[in-house]
């Protein structure tokens, strides 16, 4: 009885054996298919939100060129640019639903990519064919090298997926790595802000980090906010649990403080430093975040990591070069500093510098530039106020205000 009962017993398992081994590849599979949809999300939504913003900068140049006396909110061109902004943003939040954060995160410098070409493609200027490559070789180059750390992104990238309930996300904000992870960046967040603030460090990397801190909390609570409203959408409802909320608020407020250090780093430094600095700081730190919190290279070979960590690096080298080519703002001298003019405040005690605007035509205040006439004419003059030093009945001399005449 035994032996004749055996066949049938290896019969019977032989089908849950093989079912078990079919699951597998069926579940890589989707995985891999959901990595590929975060990726396209991703880099359709970067693509649209730069041409979102050369089409606002766009129409704020063509107004100040015409000198039109419509104010920018008024134009259909601006209108177009935040409906773009709009929905490039929505694309990138649906991305961190689908794909790992280690995997998102770096998939900005396809921004930085469509700003060069489009860059190149409206160009004013009219160049020779040899003074064009000489002139772009290192955009050309850049470009190819953030394609080539795309490419290497997206194919070894993590490959981690879970539901984002509130269960999961719960449990991995009271994992002792995120807590460790948190107590760390708290404190280095404190470090440079107190030599921010207190010592005037001024420093674009001492900016840039507290950028960088501030964001990789900002795409943590985004992909949690994201994953938990796709699951809801599914039939899964998540919205009922207190970290949703949490989760929310934190995004908004990281986000909000993330927008202002990055305004005071704008007015300090170039755009073009902002951009490759930042971009490799903001991707090391959300991706370390990304690995601690959400755990994304767990169960990931050595060979998918070192050539995920190559497609970085590279894609670290392209931003570099596409951002060391852009032309430098030269800086504009007013006809009158008003850090000399006695009495009042140093624009730099703060250590904030104040930049004036570049607009078609140089402008400070009613002064006007005007390098095309055949004279420069007389600044205005400034009325000369009287202060009075010491006693009350000794005053000071005025101060003397020189006139420059046409000849000089």
């Amino acid at each position: 009885m035994e032996g004749g009962n055996s066949p049938n017993l290896q019969l019977q398992q032989l089908p849950w054996a093989t079912a078990a081994v079919s699951v597998q590849p069926h579940t890589d599979s989707f995985s891999y298919k959901e990595n590929l949809i975060g990726a396209l999300l991703a880099i359709f939504g970067h693509l649209v939100i730069s041409i979102a913003l050369n089409l606002q900068k766009y129409s704020h140049i063509r107004l100040a060129g015409s000198k039109d006396p419509r104010a920018y909110f008024k134009t259909k061109t601006w209108w177009s640019g935040l409906f773009l902004l709009m929905l490039g943003e929505l694309g990138v939040f649906s991305s961190y639903a689908f794909a790992p954060l280690s995997l998102i995160v770096p998939l900005s410098a396809v921004s930085v990519i469509a700003s060069a070409i489009i860059g190149i493609i409206f160009i004013k200027e009219k160049w020779k064919p040899k003074d064009f490559l000489r002139r772009y070789v290192l955009s050309f180059v850049g470009c190819g090298l953030a394609v080539v750390g795309t490419y290497l992104l997206i194919t070894f990238g993590p490959n981690s997926h879970e539901k984002m309930t509130g269960e999961n996300i719960t449990r991995h904000l009271v994992s002792w790595p995120f807590l460790l992870y948190m107590l760390v960046e708290i404190i280095l967040f404190c470090l440079l802000l107190y030599f921010y603030k207190e010592k005037n460090a001024n420093y674009i990397v001492v900016i840039l980090l507290l950028v960088a801190l501030l964001g990789s909390m900002t795409v943590v609570t985004v992909k949690a906010v994201a994953g938990m409203i796709v699951v809801s959408i599914r039939g899964n409802l998540q919205l009922d649990y207190p970290i949703f909320y949490i989760m929310l608020v934190c995004m908004i407020a990281t986000a909000i403080f993330q927008a202002t250090f990055l305004a005071q780093a704008s007015q300090l430094y170039d755009s073009s430093q902002i951009a490759s600095i930042g971009y490799i700081l903001s991707t090391t730190v959300a991706i370390t975040a990304g690995a601690t919190f959400y755990l994304d290279f767990t169960g990931e070979d050595v060979l998918h990591i070192c050539m995920f960590a190559l497609g970085c690096l590279i894609a670290f080298l392209g931003v570099f070069l596409i951002t060391r080519n852009r032309k430098k703002s030269v800086p504009f001298e007013p006809y009158i500093s008003m850090d000399a003019m006695p009495g009042m405040q140093n624009m730099h005690d703060k250590g904030i510098a104040v930049q004036p605007d570049l607009k078609a035509s140089f402008s400070y205040g009613a002064l006007e530039n005007n390098d095309s006439m055949p004279e420069i004419y007389t600044p205005a003059t400034l009325p000369i106020v009287q202060e009075q030093h010491g006693s009350k009945g000794v005053s000071a001399p005025p101060y003397r205000v020189l006139e420059h005449s046409k000849k000089e």
